[in-house]
């Protein structure tokens, strides 16, 4: 279990479910998220950290909101979509929201497919999984983890690089989180897209959630939809960019919640010599799999 140095606040600890790391405060209420109920007509929005959760959420719920922006802000993201395997108390749980919450409904989560409560892949309901390159999910997840106290301090960059690498960090290994949803695609409802390819075309994967949906939205709100949900917009949007969160959950004065959201920003961190021993590991790691992925666009 990981510990971490206190540095003059008190920041979370890590826990462990069958093998992975999570928040304490998660694994502290893994009975009740196990024993989630899901229902059919669900949408589950689905990420390992830092690969677009938040983006594809405002897509989300602007398709459902038939790009109604008003609507969309009628209160900040993390309360339009319950996020499961949150637990902070005094705050309700993940849990405790989705269940008080009317049909149908949007939700998220960040676990790998194995530790997902099993009414899920019971009921048919959707899932929408977005998956991002290694590269960038592990500068963007080291950039998170200095400013969230939810979780434990990162340490400095050259640390934080082997922790990710060998599946030191909450939700685990980006390795086998993508592959294990990459797999279940093929048994269940799920629409698989990639950051890369929003961040190319987002209107052609915008088109694409549209349709896993069922809605059917014409040109005019879909360009809408485009335009609400670029980065630029987001960042100023405060129902989205967490500013309404407190420091002691969030410090953006360390680093933004909506800090780049870009591909390729890896190139900014990573040195030569952590790149060349990145990507033979990555080899290995990724070896059999038919999923690729674009490190840069």
């Amino acid at each position: 279990l990981a510990c971490d140095k206190d540095q003059g606040r008190k920041r979370a600890t890590l826990g462990e479910v069958e093998g992975i790391l999570l928040p304490s405060t998660t694994v502290n209420n893994w009975d009740q998220i196990q024993k989630f109920k899901a229902k059919d007509d669900d949408l589950l929005i689905c990420t390992y950290p830092k690969s677009g959760t938040t983006w594809t959420q405002e897509i989300v719920d602007m398709i459902e909101q038939n790009g109604d922006v008003e609507k969309c802000q009628r209160s900040v993201i993390h309360l339009r979509h319950p996020f499961i395997e949150w637990s902070l108390l005094p705050q309700p749980s993940g849990v405790d929201q989705a269940n008080t919450m009317p049909s149908p409904r949007i939700l998220k989560t960040h676990l790998p497919s194995q530790l997902l409560p099993p009414s899920f892949w019971e009921s048919t309901c959707k899932i929408i999984y977005v998956a991002r390159n290694a590269k960038d999910c592990m500068v963007s997840y080291y950039h998170f983890q200095r400013m969230s106290q939810t979780l434990p301090e990162p340490g400095t960059w050259e640390e934080y690089f082997e922790n990710f690498m060998n599946g030191k960090v909450s939700c685990g290994p980006w390795y086998d989180h993508v592959k294990g949803w990459w797999k279940a695609k093929d048994k269940h409802q799920i629409l698989f897209l990639f950051y890369e390819d929003m961040k190319e075309n987002p209107k052609r994967e915008i088109q694409k959630v549209m349709k896993f949906m069922g809605k059917n939205l014409d040109e005019m709100i879909l360009d809408k939809i485009v335009q609400e949900t670029s980065f630029e917009k987001m960042k100023e949007n405060p129902m989205i960019n967490r500013s309404t969160v407190p420091k002691t959950i969030m410090d953006q004065s360390i680093s933004p919640f909506m800090r780049k959201g870009i591909v390729g920003d890896w190139k900014n961190h990573f040195t030569v010599a952590q790149n060349e021993k990145f990507n033979n590991d990555y080899k290995k790691k990724m070896e059999g799999t038919s999923l690729t992925f674009r490190m840069e666009i």
